[in-house]
C-alpha cells in the first residue's frame, strides 16, 4: 500500500445501490456527515444496474386492499414470510413511490400524477405495477444523495468491519487502482452492497456478497441462504428478456415436446428437472404461440423501454425457437429472504453499531418465493429508508469511535495477504473451481442430501487450502482475491442451509425430501460463526402466521413437487 487515509464520518454507507442511497439521503436529512463507499461506481453498479423492470406500489386509493396483497404474498412465499416486514413493505411503497418521482426517476406510460391504476394492475394482479422508463433509478438516487450533502467514494473495496468493544466503528478497504488504504470512522455503519453472484452470465457478476460475509465474520447473524434465485433466460440475439415474459410462450424439449408446467411448483424448476431426464436442450418456442400470445409479449416489449437497445428491437412477431440457459444469477438468493439478520424493524443487526439494508437485510418479507417483478427495489427502498433513520438515531447517541490497534494490525495484514504472498492460487482459478462446483443444477436447483454434501468437500478444501493462499500481483487482484474468498464462504452457507432445511419450500427444493414439512419447518434457518465454524439452528414462525394445519396438504400447497 502507499497511502493510508483516514475517512470519519457519522454514518458509514457499504454499497451505494438504491438502498445505500435511501440509506445515506435518510441519516443526512438528520443532520448527520455521511459518507457511501462502493467498490465500483454507486447509483450504476450492481443489482441497481440491471434491476428496474418496474415498482410495485401498494395504495387503498387506487382500491387496494391490504388483506388480498398479504394473502398473495403469505401463499406465494409459503407461509415463511416475515408478515411484520410484509406489512411495512406494502404501506411504506407510496412514500418511497413519491421520492423516487420527486428525485427524477422516470416512470412509464404515465407520472405518479396521472397513472391509470388499471394499467397498474394490468400485469400481475393483485399487485400494482409502474413500469420504469431509461433513466431508471441508480443515476437519479446518486444525484440526489450527492444534492443533500452525502459524500461518495466510488472504487474503493471495503473488506472488513471494524469493531470496537463489540460494537462495530468502521471498516477498512483499499482503493484497487491507486492501491492505497483506507480506514473508516463512523459512529454508525450500514451494509447495503447487494446479494452473492458466482461470476454467473448475469450483469451483477461484481456482486460477491462482501457485505455479508463481512458481518459474518464479525459476528452478525445471517439467514435463510437456503433459498436460490431463479432467474433463466432465452438465448435470443437479445442477449436477456424478463424471466416472466418466456413464461408467455411454450416450452419444448429436443425432441420438440412440450413441457407440461400446468402441475409443477415453478416453472424453471420443471425446466431443470425436464433436463435432468435427459430432455435438454430445452427451447422457448414462439412458433407455437397464439396470437393472443404474441399480441400480449408485444405489450409487455412497448412497457419495458429501459432494456438495451438489442432487446427493445427483439420483435416476438417474428417468432422462433430460442435455447433457455439456467443459473443467470447463480449463487443469488430469492429477492429480500436471505441476508444479515435485523433484530428490529429498524433494521439493527445483531452487533451494535451495525444496520443492513436492501438485499442484505434478511427481511424476510416475500417468504420462500418471490411474487412478481418489482418487489426487489421496494425493498430496497424501504429498507434503506429504515435503515438509515435506524444508524443516526444510534449515531446521534454514540460516542466518537476509537480503533483498537491490534485489531486494525491484524485486518490490514489480511488485506494485504494476497499481494505480499510470493506464491500461491491465482483467484481466477480458485472462482472458476467455485462456479464448477456450485453452479451446475442439480447443485443449486435440485438439491440432494449426499450431492449438497459432496459440494461442501469441495468448498471446505477451498476454504482452508486455498483461499488461505490467494495471490494477487496488483490491485486489480487483490480485489478478485477478496471477492474468491467471500464467494467460497457464501458457497458454505447455501450448501450448510440447503442440507440444514430438510423439506421442500418455496425455491429450496431437495430430492431427497420432496414435500413441505409442517409445522417442523414453518421455521427460519439462521447461521452464524462460533469459534471458527458455522453453526445453524432454526428460529420458528409465530404460530399466528402458520397456515390452517386442519386443511389437507393439497389445499395448503396447491402447486406440486416433482417427486411428491
Amino acid at each position: 500500500m502507499t497511502l493510508e487515509n483516514v475517512v470519519e464520518a457519522d454514518v458509514l454507507v457499504i454499497g451505494g445501490g438504491i438502498a445505500g442511497c435511501f440509506a445515506a439521503i435518510k441519516a443526512r436529512e438528520q443532520g448527520l456527515d455521511v459518507t457511501i463507499v462502493d467498490k465500483a461506481y454507486a447509483g450504476k453498479s450492481g443489482g441497481t444496474r440491471v434491476a428496474g423492470f418496474g415498482y410495485v406500489v401498494f395504495n387503498p386509493e387506487w382500491g387496494h386492499d391490504l388483506d388480498t396483497w398479504m394473502n398473495a404474498i403469505n401463499k406465494k412465499g409459503e407461509y415463511i414470510n416475515n408478515r411484520e416486514w410484509t406489512e411495512i413493505v406494502l404501506k411504506e411503497s407510496w412514500t418511497t413511490y413519491q421520492a423516487l418521482d420527486s428525485w427524477g426517476v422516470d416512470f412509464t406510460p404515465e407520472s405518479v400524477k396521472s397513472i391509470d391504476p388499471t394499467k397498474a394492475l394490468k400485469i400481475y394482479p393483485p399487485f400494482a405495477f409502474v413500469n420504469l422508463g431509461l433513466t431508471r433509478t441508480g443515476p437519479p438516487s446518486r444525484k440526489q444523495a450527492v444534492k443533500s450533502g452525502v459524500k461518495i467514494m466510488d472504487g474503493i473495496m471495503v473488506t472488513d468491519l471494524l469493531k470496537q468493544d463489540e460494537k462495530v466503528v468502521g471498516a477498512i478497504g483499499f482503493s484497487p487502482t491507486s492501491y492505497d488504504s483506507y480506514i473508516f470512522k463512523a459512529k454508525a455503519t450500514i451494509v447495503s452492497s447487494g446479494i452473492v453472484n458466482f461470476r454467473s452470465v448475469a450483469e451483477i457478476a461484481n456482486l460477491t456478497g462482501d457485505g455479508e460475509t463481512m458481518a459474518y465474520r464479525a459476528g452478525a447473524e445471517l439467514t435463510s441462504k437456503e433459498f436460490p434465485d431463479e432467474h433463466v433466460m432465452p438465448l435470443v440475439p437479445t442477449g436477456c428478456l424478463c424471466g416472466e415474459a418466456i413464461s408467455y410462450a411454450n416450452y419444448i424439449d429436443a425432441e420438440g415436446e412440450r413441457i407440461d408446467l400446468s402441475h409443477t411448483h415453478e416453472t424453471r424448476l420443471a425446466l431443470d428437472f425436464a433436463f435432468h431426464a435427459g430432455e435438454g436442450p430445452i427451447f422457448w418456442d414462439l412458433d407455437s404461440a397464439t396470437p393472443e400470445v404474441i399480441e400480449k409479449m408485444c405489450e409487455r416489449q412497448d412497457h419495458t423501454p429501459w432494456r438495451h437497445e438489442a432487446v427493445r428491437s427483439f420483435d416476438p412477431r417474428n417468432r422462433g425457437k430460442y435455447r433457455i440457459a439456467g443459473g443467470a444469477w447463480a449463487g443469488g438468493q430469492n429477492s429480500h429472504t436471505g441476508g444479515i439478520w435485523p433484530i428490529n424493524t429498524k433494521c439493527a443487526t445483531t452487533l451494535p453499531g451495525l444496520y443492513a439494508a436492501g438485499e442484505t437485510c434478511g427481511t424476510r418479507f416475500l417468504g420462500a418465493d418471490h411474487p412478481v417483478p418489482g418487489f426487489g427495489l421496494l425493498g430496497a427502498a424501504v429498507t434503506g429508508s429504515r435503515a438509515g433513520l435506524g444508524a443516526a438515531e444510534y449515531a446521534l447517541q454514540a460516542e466518537e469511535p476509537t480503533i483498537d490497534e491490534e485489531e486494525l494490525a491484524r485486518l490490514k495484514k489480511i488485506m494485504n495477504a494476497p499481494a505480499e504472498r510470493k506464491g500461491g492460487f491465482s483467484p481466477r482459478w480458485v472462482t472458476q473451481i467455485l462456479r464448477n462446483t456450485m453452479i451446475p443444477y442439480f447443485i443449486i436447483h435440485i438439491k440432494q442430501g449426499e450431492r449438497l454434501q459432496a459440494a461442501l468437500t469441495i468448498v471446505e478444501f477451498l476454504e482452508d487450502h486455498l483461499v488461505p493462499k490467494l495471490t494477487a500481483k496488483d490491485g486489480h487482484e487483490l480485489r478478485l482475491a477478496h471477492e474468491t474468498k467471500n464467494m467460497v464462504l457464501h458457497a458454505e452457507m447455501i450448501l450448510r442451509a440447503s442440507l440444514f432445511r430438510t423439506e421442500s419450500r418455496g425455491t429450496h427444493y431437495r430430492e431427497d425430501y420432496p414435500r413441505r414439512d409442517d409445522p417442523t419447518w414453518l421455521a427460519w434457518v439462521k447461521l452464524r460463526e462460533e469459534q471458527g465454524r458455522m453453526k445453524l439452528f432454526k428460529e420458528p414462525i409465530p404460530k399466528e402466521w402458520w397456515p390452517d394445519l386442519s386443511k389437507p396438504y393439497e389445499e395448503r400447497y396447491p402447486l406440486r413437487f416433482p417427486g411428491e
